[in-house]
């Protein structure tokens, strides 16, 4: 898991916390939505979403679906962990995949 290192300007506490949020399954819908204006909530918003699209669609396919929860419930406490402490952690193979097509 790769971990880049934030800007000059470091996440306050209360971007800490609600980009930590933005790991809570239905929750990063809000926080991509409603805090637009933070470069660092919008990371980590977009890497929730991610996350929920990835355990919603995990239903299809009914035989790897718990394995697939667990992976992206393990992700998303990591992703919390360095959220809270104002680190851009990018998530594995989704995390590139979200930069390379721009979104």
């Amino acid at each position: 898991m790769t971990t880049s290192t934030p800007s000059k300007k470091t996440a306050g506490e209360n971007e800490r916390f609600t980009a930590a949020l933005s790991y809570v399954w239905i929750l990063s819908l809000y926080t991509l939505f409603f805090h637009r204006e933070s470069s660092f909530i919008r990371f980590h918003s977009k890497q929730g979403v991610a996350l929920f699209v990835i355990e919603s669609l995990s239903f299809l396919a009914l035989i790897f679906s718990p394995l697939v929860i667990i992976v992206c419930v393990i992700a998303s406490i990591w992703g919390i962990k360095e959220a809270l402490a104002g680190k851009y952690w990018t998530l594995p193979y989704v995390g590139e995949w979200i930069k390379t097509k721009n979104i």
